[in-house]
C-alpha cells in the first residue's frame, strides 16, 4: 500500500477548490473560507481560533509599535490593556488622544476616567470597566 504525497494532495485541492482568504458564499450557499473549509457546518477548531488570535495579537502589537512606540513603557499589565484596546478599536484607538497622553506620562487616574467617558466604554460594558481598572490599579482584574 502506498502513502499519497500530501504536498502533491494541497497543490491539487488549492487549484480545484480555490483559495480565498476572505470568507465566500460557495455554491450551494455555505460561507466558505481558505481552500474549501465550509464554516456554515463546520466551523474551525479551537486550536485553529487560537492560531488566528495569536496571529491578530502579533499583528495588534505591530500596530502598536508603528503608531505608539511608548506603549511598550507600560508595566505587563497596562500594556495588555493598551493591546486589548487595539485589538477591539484598531485605529480607532488613536482617537483617544487625552487618554493616551495619560497613559504615556503614567496619568493612570486619568487615563482610566478618559476610558470611562468614552463611546467605547458604552459599546463594550464591562470589558471597559475591567481595563479601566487595570489602568487604574496596574493589577489584573
Amino acid at each position: 500500500m502506498s502513502t499519497f504525497d500530501m504536498a502533491t494532495l494541497i497543490a491539487e485541492l488549492s487549484r480545484d477548490e480555490g483559495r480565498k482568504l476572505k470568507p465566500y458564499v460557495d455554491t450551494v450557499g455555505k460561507t466558505s473560507i481558505g481552500v474549501g473549509r465550509n464554516l456554515s457546518d463546520v466551523g474551525i477548531s479551537d486550536a485553529e481560533c487560537d492560531a488566528m488570535l495569536e496571529n491578530d495579537v502579533t499583528r495588534t502589537v505591530a500596530w502598536l509599535d508603528r503608531n505608539l512606540s511608548w506603549w511598550r513603557n507600560l508595566d505587563a499589565v497596562r500594556q495588555r490593556v493598551i493591546i486589548n484596546m487595539a485589538f477591539n478599536m484598531g485605529g480607532g484607538l488613536l482617537t483617544f488622544v487625552n487618554t493616551l497622553a495619560a497613559m504615556q506620562r503614567g496619568d493612570y487616574a486619568a487615563a482610566a476616567s478618559g476610558m470611562l467617558a468614552s463611546k467605547w466604554a458604552t459599546q463594550v460594558g464591562a470589558r471597559a470597566q475591567r481595563l479601566a481598572q487595570m489602568m487604574r490599579t496596574g493589577a489584573a482584574a
